[in-house]
């Protein structure tokens, strides 16, 4: 019961630490599956939002290794079947550009549903190309919106 009192960063290589992230060492692009309508972990722990979520996993990601975040980074934001999510997405994406995206470089947000397949075909052509093809650069023409990526 003792270890749900404290906070354990993954970083200070408590429990499975280091050995959890040692496989984030060989990967060529991030991608970080977000709740769009944020989490609790438990009864004792506040609400947390989705941009709260992603800043503290990439804090977590950059004490275990310096630069790790300077790989290609995906964002999902899952759930966008729910009720409200269209709201919480674009808070997410507004809150990024406004106080993330000159410490974090994103390379799409993609919003996406699990429960009803919508936006996974993009998202999985999105990670293809990434990993398997050269980058490209990315123009202000790629920024659609709706179930299509976000790109930055």
């Amino acid at each position: 019961k003792q270890w749900y009192q404290r906070r354990v960063r993954v970083s200070d290589n408590k429990g499975l630490g280091h050995v959890f992230l040692q496989h984030i060492e060989r990967t060529k692009v991030l991608l970080f599956v977000l709740d769009v309508q944020g989490f609790t972990l438990n009864y004792k722990t506040p609400h947390r939002t989705p941009f709260e979520t992603f800043g503290y996993l990439c804090r977590e990601l950059e004490l275990y290794m310096a630069g790790l975040t300077k790989r290609p980074i995906v964002v999902a934001m899952n759930k966008m079947d729910t009720g409200g999510s269209d709201s919480e997405f674009e808070e997410f994406v507004g809150l990024y550009k406004t106080k993330l995206s000159k410490l974090i470089k994103v390379h799409s947000i993609v919003p996406i549903s699990c429960y009803t397949g919508q936006g996974l075909d993009q998202l999985q052509d999105l990670l293809f190309e990434l990993k398997y093809k050269k980058r490209r650069k990315i123009t202000e023409s790629d920024i659609v919106l709706g179930f299509l990526p976000y790109f930055f």
